[in-house]
């Protein structure tokens, strides 16, 4: 009976526990979640798990994971708001599968990405052939996005956080060199004073950081 009470108890207080760390860890859907939240969460689980099988070791020796745990995610979460190449060391970047109709089979090869998984998510955005497609994206968060040759087209960020993308580049067909002149005619010399920077409709359009405004 006395076991029942403090597995209760610790069932209860760590529900409580979770829910609070979860909520200072932010809002993401799950199929948002990057790498480094689900190995926290799969930690966290089973440390919730331990502390519930062992009613006979103190809460302390679980609760303290957590906190760290609950550090680490804070920390990680800094580091890839600062820093476009700490977010892409942890989380990727969206990989290219269809350019124009073509399934580009190397890059398939490399995320491990098969076909019956490109034509599921085909499917389920009511796509029925790969030739109605324009571009296709696999995000890091394994989500495939689709954008139809009558679509909207999807904006690529040849600049961000003051950082040359040069894979975005090189997608659009056009070269760093191109880049720099293009902003030095609109007045930036400099671009890590940029933030985010994409071409639209033939044009380059820009948002230079806060302190630089």
């Amino acid at each position: 009976m006395n076991d029942l009470l403090i597995i209760s108890f610790r069932t209860v207080f760590l529900y409580i526990l979770i829910l609070v760390i979860l909520r200072i860890m932010g809002k993401r859907e799950v199929g948002e979640l990057g790498i480094i939240d689900v190995v926290v969460f799969v930690i966290m689980a089973e440390v919730a798990a331990f502390a519930l099988d062992s009613p006979d070791k103190k809460l302390m020796h679980s609760i303290v994971p957590m906190l760290v745990l609950l550090v680490i995610q804070l920390v990680s979460s800094y580091f890839s708001l600062k820093s476009k190449k700490f977010r892409d060391i942890v989380d990727g970047e969206p990989t290219l599968i269809i350019r124009h109709g073509i399934i580009l089979e190397q890059e398939m090869r490399k995320q491990r990405y098969n076909l019956d998984d490109l034509f599921q998510q085909l499917r389920e955005q009511q796509i029925g052939s790969v030739h109605e497609v324009s571009f296709a994206y696999l995000e890091p968060s394994g989500n495939l996005s689709v954008f139809k040759h009558d679509d909207v087209q999807p904006v690529l960020a040849l600049i961000s956080d003051g950082f040359i993308q040069s894979r975005h580049l090189a997608l659009i067909g056009k070269t760093e060199e191109w880049l720099v002149k293009g902003l030095q005619q609109l007045g930036v010399n400099d671009v890590k004073q940029i933030f985010y920077c994409s071409y639209e409709n033939n044009e380059l359009k820009f948002q230079l950081k806060d302190e630089y405004q």
